[in-house]
């Protein structure tokens, strides 16, 4: 199957924000939540396509990470954790933006997105000036527990994944019967209170991640670090985004956490610019550290041979599942000129990331019964879709636009000769195909390259 057109393999951009919003509307990948109400910013529903997408690739991260391997293992922690967890990880008093209120027109924007003459970057802004003086925002979600509202029942909705993989971390190594090195994969939500979310998905209040935490004896930090980054970077590329676009950046000094001793990040090409899509970083042992100080708990290991006790080095592996599915978005979309002058919109995902993976055409609805049964038999297999409604030609379209890499069209001759034709989305060539093998001869091509 050819997973690139020649103008994907050229590395040549078809596509802008506005034009990829829209189509995710329409076609209900993603749209505003409460989007009858006039949405809220920040928050963003995935809608029939979207949410096969995203969930295909979690299903490809955890199928690399955690499945193929036996030294990661895999949690599910819950969203509101102990309050102590946040101040023990640096949250309560280092996680916060610069902000600026414009006195003008009442908005609020983070200091660092002005510019030189202190007018804001962002379009909504532009014209401004009279802002007052940064002053730091915590970015964290406040909540409540229980039926009173005193100090001690406020909590925190987790504003990453990871800080369970931490205080989870000797649980989970006894019941897993785990040895260092080894880590703690989980994928789940997170809520940031971001003072400007923009680049439609790519900066929510609430989003998903994709973490892993592999802890190694401080000996072997280097070895896991450089490990790690090249496996996080080849993934990405394996699930589709074009090389030309996928890149590792190595974190500056001045740009590393306090508790950091190297990052790289995974960076993709978006229309508006080079942005992270996942990060890799040496954390030392400072989360193990502090939740040991905190909790007043043990949280080493000693080897068994050398009787050393030590915290483990933390290598982590950060994917923001809502960027990379718009890098896939983005990476996809394709506009083509037919002959005709007609253009032809579609979106040249990899099979395995497809939301669709066939869809089922009868030619006529007087074949439905037979191109049903087809589409029943198909079902126990893979994510399909029937559609009888408007020409074949139009048919063709709407699945082009949804990324589905087949479509199967059972015709007036199906019934007699027991084949179908099956067109492939990017080359849109066409061969008649046996419905009995057909199961084996979309199975070989949707798993290429995995």
């Amino acid at each position: 199957m050819t997973q690139d057109s020649d103008s994907k393999q050229a590395g040549e951009r078809s596509v802008s924000m506005d034009k990829l919003v829209a189509l995710c509307a329409r076609r209900g990948f993603v749209f505003p939540s409460s989007e009858i109400y006039g949405g809220i910013n920040g928050f963003w529903d995935y809608g029939p396509l979207g949410v096969e997408l995203k969930n295909n690739l979690k299903a490809l991260w955890w199928q690399r990470v955690v499945r193929e391997r036996d030294d990661v293992v895999g949690v599910d922690s819950s969203i509101i954790a102990h309050p102590r967890t946040w101040e023990a990880s640096g949250h309560v008093d280092h996680f916060s933006d610069p902000m600026v209120d414009c006195r003008a027109c009442k908005k609020r924007f983070r200091a660092d997105q002005l510019d030189d003459a202190g007018r804001c970057s962002s379009r909504e802004g532009s014209s401004e000036h009279d802002f007052t003086e940064p002053r730091n925002f915590n970015l964290m979600l406040q909540t409540q527990i229980g039926a009173s509202e005193d100090a001690t029942t406020a909590a925190h909705l987790r504003p990453e994944t990871c800080q369970s993989l931490f205080t989870d971390f000797k649980r989970v190594r006894e019941a897993s019967r785990q040895k260092i090195p080894f880590g703690i994969a989980q994928i789940g939500k997170a809520f940031r209170n971001e003072i400007t979310p923009r680049n439609f998905t790519f900066r929510s209040r609430e989003f998903e991640q994709a973490e892993m935490e592999f802890f190694c004896h401080p000996s072997e930090r280097e070895k896991w670090f450089e490990y790690w980054r090249a496996e996080r970077l080849q993934f990405h590329r394996d699930i589709g985004l074009r090389e030309s676009h996928v890149r590792n950046r190595t974190h500056d000094e001045d740009e590393l956490a306090h508790y950091a001793r190297a990052a790289v990040d995974v960076d993709y090409r978006f229309p508006f610019d080079w942005q992270e899509i996942e990060g890799v970083h040496d954390r030392g042992d400072w989360d193990l550290s502090r939740h040991g100080e905190f909790s007043g708990k043990d949280l080493g290991v000693t080897d068994e041979v050398t009787k050393e006790h030590y915290n483990p080095v933390v290598i982590e592996t950060s994917m923001g599942v809502d960027r990379t599915c718009l890098a896939l978005l983005a990476d996809a979309y394709h506009e083509e000129s037919l002959e005709g002058g007609e253009t032809r919109t579609v979106l040249h995902f990899h099979p395995a990331v497809a939301p669709v993976k066939a869809a089922v055409l009868p030619l006529s609805k007087k074949l439905a019964e037979g191109a049903r049964r087809l589409e029943g038999d198909l079902r126990r297999h893979f994510n399909c879709f029937y559609d009888e409604s408007g020409n074949i030609g139009r048919r063709y379209r709407r699945q082009d636009e949804a990324g589905t890499p087949f479509c199967l069209t059972w015709d007036f001759d199906s019934q007699e000769d027991g084949r179908v034709t099956v067109r492939e989305r990017d080359s849109m060539e066409q061969e008649r195909v046996p419905v009995e093998g057909i199961v084996a001869y979309l199975r070989e091509r949707l798993e290429v390259g995995l």
